[in-house]
């Protein structure tokens, strides 16, 4: 794969002011308000540990959830568990742009790093624009001024457009960093070296971005199966012909998914057998137990999981795989009698002799939870940058970075 855009490796840092956009958002125990799992940090650890060792000052830029939910706070708690991480200290400020954050920039030296406050604090940072019109919010207009050198890590973030995500990279040289680059280079290289037969394994809630995927990877000639798990597989049950219940279509509407069922009956049409929907699905009945069930008789119960046959006609498929993505659970696979299609799906993935990418979100909490994430290949960071990936959609804060590498090329020339 040929590198389009910059990387630390294309800068001398020593002495270097370098601003890192990292995506280090973490679940928080909204009781406790404590962090309940760090491994985001682990991951961008070898970034800023990299540019400590080398000499930069190095300013984190990061965010924690958004307004209105109960796990949108500051970034102390998260400086402890980076510089836990790290095995260096962290220093942290309770604001943004403030002349207090200025002048802790201006002081830090050779070697240090400095996390500021949960960027989306600042209201701007919610709207989506062009990477030339975020240039000019007030983040990165107050910011660039005080640094030599942007290095967005944020893949998880990546298909935003956002200020801190795409704003300093028309005002400053920029570059990935380490995450950034290890997940583009594992999901293209994957891709540009396909291996057939090429499983796709689609589920969770994201209908809209999974069907779009679906329809890339078949009318592309990736994917040799599509196989449709959870909201997916029900929205493509009922495109194909079968009553799925009330309580499930109401489901479905309520979403204002309606469209995706058209859209499905499309590609089934088109695409036939190469779509592989559910045989059977697991309903939780009256007395509040699993219970699987044909889906030429799906009474009117909440479908939680996919069925026994399904599963095993799934794991047949994958385990014959030499290619495989997955994103989004099977089911609802936090409650223990309907996480079986997930556990053994998950199981079949990494049983494979296959290259297997697993996207991020609640698909790489369910590997790591199942203890699977060292057998399979990649476990992605960034579950809505790798759907987006996958359906063919380029990714805001990468292409920001491309057009920052050909300016750089354009100057010099």
């Amino acid at each position: 794969m040929a590198i389009e855009f910059n990387t630390i490796d294309n800068f001398d840092i020593e002495g270097k002011t370098v601003l890192v956009r990292v995506d280090i958002n973490a679940p928080v125990d909204p009781i406790l308000g404590v962090i309940l799992d760090d491994t985001r940090m682990k991951l961008h650890s070898e970034t800023l540990k990299e540019l400590s060792d080398k000499g930069a000052k190095v300013v984190v830029l990061a965010h924690q959830s958004r307004p209105g939910k109960k796990d949108f706070t500051t970034l102390e708690q998260h400086t402890n568990a980076l510089s836990k991480n790290l095995n260096l200290p962290v220093q942290y400020v309770d604001s943004i742009f403030s002349e207090t954050t200025k002048n802790a920039i201006k002081n830090l030296k050779n070697h240090e790093i400095l996390l500021l406050e949960n960027v989306r604090f600042f209201s701007e940072e919610l709207i989506n624009k062009p990477s030339k019109e975020q240039s000019k919010t007030l983040v990165p207009q107050n910011l660039y001024p005080l640094i030599d050198i942007f290095i967005n890590d944020a893949f998880a973030a990546a298909h935003r457009s956002q200020p801190s995500l795409v704003g300093f990279t028309p005002l400053v040289p920029s570059a990935a960093g380490r995450v950034m680059e290890k997940e583009l280079k594992i999901i293209q290289n994957a891709f540009d070296n396909m291996e057939h037969p090429c499983v796709f394994v689609l589920g969770g809630m994201k209908a809209d971005d999974s069907i779009d995927v679906m329809e890339n990877v078949l009318k592309n000639g990736t994917a040799d199966f599509v196989l449709t798990t959870g909201l997916i597989a029900n929205i493509v049950i009922l495109a194909a012909g079968f009553n799925i219940g009330k309580v499930n279509k109401k489901f479905i509407k309520d979403r204002d998914y309606c469209y995706l069922v058209k859209k499905s009956k499309k590609l089934l049409k088109k695409y036939g057998s190469k779509i592989v929907y559910p045989k059977d699905v697991a309903i939780e009945n009256k007395e509040g137990r699993r219970e699987d069930v044909s889906i030429n008789k799906i009474p009117n119960y909440s479908i939680f999981d996919i069925g026994i046959e399904s599963i095993k006609e799934y794991a047949k498929i994958i385990r014959g795989a030499k290619t495989i993505f997955a994103n989004g659970p099977a089911g609802v696979f936090e409650e223990p009698q309907f996480a079986m299609g997930t556990e053994d799906i998950l199981n079949a993935i990494a049983s494979s002799k296959g290259f297997s990418i697993i996207g991020g979100g609640h698909i790489a909490a369910a590997t790591t939870a199942m203890g699977f994430e060292n057998d399979v290949s990649h476990v992605s960071s960034g579950g809505g940058a790798c759907i987006n990936l996958l359906s063919g959609k380029k990714l805001a804060a990468v292409e920001a970075l491309k057009e920052s590498a050909n300016t750089i090329k354009r100057t010099k020339k």
